[in-house]
């Protein structure tokens, strides 16, 4: 049986986070620190907290403030509800800033400056600060300031385009992946830069861009057109969905050179293997349509999804029944690789979360507790303990509501 890492196993353990992040980029980000062992304080807005708590599926009935979505981005953090406008703030964040390694931010440029949370003034009071800042389009050029979701992301990333198959205009985009993997490119440039300090003592400023990002993750199109070539839209040749007997079923035959003379020999067609049409990678992707055509006949004569798994396997070639999300959760794959945590939740008694995508000496990680329940849960705890303010000055700063305590 799999066995979670331990606390004294995690691998950011002692680090503190300063997070003024939101909706998804920068939570992930965070959640990612946390769940190595970083001291993860999140700042929300007073009575709102992060919007993300809004959102859809709710685990508590009469309120709509505990969102799956919220709970399992924010796992394993702490919260404190601090009124980023008001005048009294800007010295809490100081203060928050002097004992933090790391701090997170994804506003639009130029609203951390304004609120009083920018690089240049947090860094003043904490020289060897890891800052990380995430945004639509970066911190410089002129799009800058333009207000950015990943579907607007996907729309300039020429994602959309090359998405658009064979559909008479483009199509939305489902998974939010401009935001995840700016998240994920943020949590491994600031690990980096944890690494540098230790070695010389220097803080960092990142700038992290989610249309970067996914411009990035592109493996073939931007390769190409860079340096003179075509585009390559979707659908990717050496790619099948098939239905069979009412489910479905994918296969890739690119990828790797053995893949093609593996299927020749399971079609059972060893003169493609002569044919110029199907000679090298490039004209078979010209000639993908007839490929697909013998591919999807040679499925056609077989009983059942699991009769083709069968048969591609003892080819080995890279197949998987489509599953829906319901399927995947009690795939017993993932529960071998405790891919979904349970933590507490106040309300529920435990609630299961996505799992940080990758083990650490052999164990998978587990957030280190439950999302705040409430926003500015942690407001108290935080400023005594960590900052050591006295309950006289944190009264006074909720009376003046700069702070809040549920």
């Amino acid at each position: 049986m799999l066995r979670a890492m331990s606390d004294d196993g995690r691998l950011l353990a002692g680090v503190t986070v300063l997070d003024l992040t939101r909706v998804l980029a920068g939570p992930y980000c965070t959640r990612l620190l946390a769940d190595l062992g970083a001291r993860v304080i999140k700042v929300e807005r007073p009575g709102e907290g992060d919007e993300m708590r809004r959102a859809s599926l709710q685990l508590e009935d009469g309120r709509d403030d505990q969102s799956t979505y919220f709970i399992r981005i924010n796992a394993g953090k702490l919260s404190v509800a601090l009124d980023l406008g008001h005048p009294d703030s800007a010295a809490i964040v100081l203060d928050l800033a002097r004992v933090a390694d790391v701090v997170v931010e994804n506003f639009l440029p130029g609203v951390a400056e304004r609120l009083g949370c920018g690089y240049e003034r947090l860094a003043a009071a904490r020289p060897d600060l890891v800052y990380c800042s995430i945004s639509g389009f970066g911190q410089t050029g002129p799009l800058r300031q333009s207000p950015a979701f990943a579907h607007i992301i996907h729309a300039m990333s020429g994602m959309t385009h090359l998405e658009q198959h064979g559909d008479p205009t483009p199509r939305v985009a489902y998974l939010q992946s401009a935001d995840v993997l700016a998240g994920t490119h943020a949590f491994g440039a600031i690990v980096a830069a944890l690494f540098r300090r230790g070695r010389t003592g220097r803080g960092a400023h990142l700038d992290v861009s989610m249309l970067e990002a996914l411009i990035a993750a592109e493996d073939i199109t931007y390769g190409s057109v860079l340096n003179g070539g075509e585009e390559f839209p979707g659908p990717r040749p050496g790619m099948v969905v098939h239905p069979i007997r009412g489910r479905y079923l994918a296969l890739q035959t690119v990828g790797a050179p053995q893949l093609w003379p593996r299927l020749v020999k399971l079609l059972g067609r060893s003169d493609l293997a002569a044919d110029p049409r199907f000679a090298t990678p490039r004209s078979r992707r010209e000639h993908w349509p007839e490929i697909r055509a013998l591919i999807g006949d040679w499925l056609d004569g077989l009983p059942s999804v699991e009769h083709a798994l069968e048969a591609l396997g003892a080819a080995r070639i890279p197949a998987a029944p489509v599953l829906t999300p319901a399927q995947v959760t009690r795939h017993a794959h993932l529960a071998a690789r405790g891919a979904f945590p349970v933590i507490p939740h106040p309300a529920r008694g435990e609630v299961k979360v996505t799992a940080t995508p990758f083990h650490v000496d052999h164990r998978p990680l587990t957030p280190a507790g439950g999302a705040p329940y409430r926003a500015g849960e942690h407001t108290r705890d935080v400023l005594a303990s960590v900052l050591g303010y006295p309950d006289e000055r944190i009264d006074e700063l909720v009376r003046a509501r700069a702070i809040a305590v549920p």
